[in-house]
């Protein structure tokens, strides 16, 4: 398997399809006692649900995007896609495994790429989004050693919080 930049010029556009199932999410609990507020994560099971959705390739909003994808031999099985942000980040903006290669090392193949991605730009490290309700995702961003930095309660809809589909921020120094 190699890892090679996917030219912007043929995968401008390029549909990704994004598919997971999960029988756990983490519930936000949010508090505020005046002088403290406080979020809480915790991991909880539930029945088991298949998730699906789709993003495109170089969408017009990321000021400097590129991806790369692992093949083997012509099979595109693994895709990211990356940014350099404004205050020395580098965004995660995209990160897809197909269905049936997933817990191969391409992951983590795409991440080591992300992290020298990085480190040779100058930039002091990498984060990315994912939601509470992808226990899996979550799973494996701890494992490559990313950290919660963040989240937002009603990024998506008003009721993401009730809907167990809160946006968390992962990201790690390089």
């Amino acid at each position: 398997m190699r890892i090679g930049e996917l030219p912007r010029q043929i995968y401008e556009g390029f549909e990704l399809v994004f598919s997971y199932d999960t029988s756990a999410y983490y519930e936000v609990r949010l508090r505020d006692s005046g002088n403290v507020m406080s979020a809480e994560f915790i991991r909880m099971n539930c029945p088991r649900r298949h998730v699906e959705f789709t993003d495109r390739l170089f969408a017009p909003h990321w000021a400097d995007p590129h991806a790369y994808g692992v093949w083997d031999g012509n099979e595109l099985l693994a895709v990211m896609e990356v940014t350099p942000e404004w205050n020395g980040r580098l965004r995660i903006t995209n990160l897809c495994v197909r269905d049936g290669f997933r817990r191969r090392g391409l992951g983590t193949m795409l991440m080591t790429r992300a992290k020298e991605l990085a480190r040779a730009q100058g930039l002091r490290g990498i984060i990315l989004e994912t939601q509470s309700c992808n226990a899996g995702a979550i799973a494996f961003y701890l494992s490559q050693r990313l950290t919660l930095q963040g989240f937002d309660a009603s990024c998506y809809q008003n009721d993401d919080v009730a809907r167990h589909e809160v946006r968390m921020e992962f990201g790690c120094r390089v």
